[in-house]
C-alpha cells in the first residue's frame, strides 16, 4: 500500500508513529473466489482491495501481492465458531493460513465471517452497483478486517 503521508500529518503525528504501521491483509477465502482487503494498524479503516481466482496461480499471486504491498500481518475469515472442524472450506482455510505462517513468515489470525456476504451484497446495492458476484468477496474480506479491528484493543 505503500502510503504516502502529507506533511502535516507527519509533524503533528511524529516519524516514530510511522514506522509502527503494519498493513494488515484480510482474505475471504472462497472454493472459487477469494477476496481481498487492505488496512492498516493506525487509522484502522478497511479498502476492498481485489478478488482473485481461486485457481493453480492463486498463491503465487497472493504471495506477490503480500510482497508488493509490505503486508505485515494477515486476517483470515472463517466460518462461524467450528474451530475448522465443519466443512472442507474450513479445513481449506485452515491449511491456508498455516501455508502463510511458514512459507512467509507472516502472524495469521481468523475472524469469524458469519454473514458477511450478505452485508456485502447489501452494502454493494446500496452503492448502486450492479455486478455484484464481481465485488462481493472483496467487500467481504473488507468487512472481516473492520470486525477484526473493532475487536483489537490497539
Amino acid at each position: 500500500m505503500n502510503q504516502v503521508f502529507p506533511s502535516y500529518w507527519i509533524e503533528n503525528v511524529g516519524k516514530r508513529n510511522l514506522a509502527q504501521i503494519k498493513t494488515i491483509l484480510a482474505i475471504d477465502y472462497g472454493k472459487s473466489k477469494v477476496g481481498l482487503a487492505l488496512g492498516d494498524n493506525l487509522v484502522r479503516i478497511a479498502f476492498a482491495y481485489k478478488t482473485l481466482p481461486n485457481n493453480k496461480n492463486f498463491w503465487e499471486i497472493l504471495a506477490k501481492i503480500i510482497a508488493k504491498e509490505e503486508i505485515k500481518k494477515v486476517i483470515i475469515g472463517r466460518p462461524g465458531h467450528n474451530n475448522f472442524k465443519d466443512s472442507a472450506e474450513a479445513g481449506a482455510i485452515k491449511k491456508l493460513g498455516e501455508k502463510i505462517a511458514t512459507e512467509l513468515k507472516l502472524p495469521v489470525e481468523y475472524q469469524e465471517e458469519m454473514f458477511t456476504t450478505r452485508m456485502a451484497r447489501n452494502n454493494l446495492k446500496e452503492k448502486g452497483l450492479k455486478n455484484l458476484e464481481r465485488y462481493d468477496d472483496q467487500e467481504s474480506a473488507r468487512i472481516i478486517l473492520e470486525s477484526w479491528f473493532a475487536s483489537q484493543d490497539f
